[in-house]
């Protein structure tokens, strides 16, 4: 089910469509602001060394004992098992980057970007790249034009986009919903891909030799070994599960946080707050649901207080749907198999709008209704 705290202002839809126009939210910056120094106040953004030495050392023991038991196990094809567990470990590996891109982790800017370095590396995926796209992200979630995650890419986030799709973008667009998370078994091998072409593009990339550097030593020590140990047709099994899990997981972890919700306009002007909280989906759940995601289950507090660490997401919430609660302000939280369920529908949705351009207009809009 759905918590929704408040309901939406009058010339808002919840409805994972485009704002209108360029209209303003009423003045809410005081509002954050003292909400900030509250949360400063509690020590809800102080750094939390011990929980990530825990989450770090507990990701060591599962990649030790992936290398040990891939080593004993030989010429076996038990061996996906170990490809599927270290596509789970990666993923967390990633979260742990992600964290430490947002500061969350170390004391200082440059410490974490380090950190955020060589993480990222360590499952195949360029920093800069990364950092670069997910700033914008943060700083405009869900509007049109500006963030990059909404972008047309295999899937199509708006119908604007769905509509121009051609060919074979086209048959997978019409449908998109069904096919997101089979096309996720592909999203692993598309974020190295990504990362490759940003380090090997000719415009200015910080950091560009050393993370070449990095992903070159992620190479001969994660993927030359593999096919050293094991034939190549189970090498590259081995390897095509490890990426599939590692790409389901990704995106099932990050998908729900905003996909289906409020799309904003290009020109429409909102507060921050406001911007951050109505484009955002919480995934109930408690511990585990913090465990599985990584803290992205509590995607609103993230995108209102971006460096706050793991471990006080919760204490954050609560005062958050306080805040939102007096403001009048949307507050959207969900489960994780109900978030899905909407997540397909509206990629659905949107999809439609790929329909045959000799389809009968009256049918497509029946379709649509």
């Amino acid at each position: 089910m759905i918590t929704t705290v408040s309901s939406p202002a009058p010339h808002v839809t919840s409805s994972p469509q485009t704002y209108a126009g360029a209209e303003t939210f009423p003045p809410l910056t005081k509002a954050y602001l003292e909400l900030s120094q509250t949360v400063r106040e509690k020590g809800l953004l102080g750094r939390t060394p011990w929980f990530y030495s825990m989450v770090g050392g507990v990701l060591a023991v599962g990649l030790a004992g992936c290398v040990t038991g891939s080593i004993l196990l030989g010429e076996s094809w038990f061996q996906l098992l170990i490809a599927a567990a270290l596509g789970i470990l990666f993923t967390q590996v990633a979260f742990l980057a992600h964290e430490a891109g947002h500061r969350q982790i170390l004391a200082g800017g440059r410490a974490n970007d380090h950190l955020a370095r060589i993480l990222g590396a360590a499952v195949g995926m360029s920093y800069s790249w990364w950092d670069s796209k997910h700033s914008r992200h943060h700083a405009n979630p869900n509007k049109v034009g500006r963030d990059p995650d909404i972008e047309v890419d295999t899937i199509s986030f708006l119908e604007e986009d769905a509509s121009k799709a051609r060919g074979l973008r086209a048959l997978i667009t019409r449908r998109q919903g069904w096919l997101f998370f089979p096309l996720l078994t592909l999203e692993g091998l598309n974020l190295h891909y990504l990362s490759f072409r940003h380090l090997f593009s000719r415009g200015p990339v910080k950091a560009r030799w050393a993370e070449l550097g990095l992903l070159a030593v992620r190479f001969a020590v994660v993927v030359l070994p593999l096919f050293l140990l094991l034939p190549l047709g189970m090498g590259f099994a081995f390897l095509g599960v490890q990426l599939a899990v590692f790409g389901i997981y990704m995106g099932a972890s990050f998908a729900p946080n905003h996909k289906g919700m409020p799309v904003i306009a290009r020109d429409a002007k909102l507060d921050f707050f406001s911007k951050q909280v109505r484009t955002s989906r919480n995934i109930s759940g408690g511990w585990w649901a913090t465990w599985l995601m990584g803290g992205l289950n509590y995607q609103i507090e993230h995108h209102l207080f971006p460096s706050m660490p793991r471990p006080h997401l919760a204490s954050a919430r609560k005062m958050v749907r306080a805040q939102c609660t007096r403001l009048a302000v949307p507050y959207a939280e969900t489960s994780i198999w109900r978030s899905y369920g909407i997540v397909i529908s509206y990629l659905n949705r949107v999809g439609l709008a790929a329909r045959d351009p000799f389809e009968c207009p009256l049918t497509a809009r029946y379709r649509r209704a």
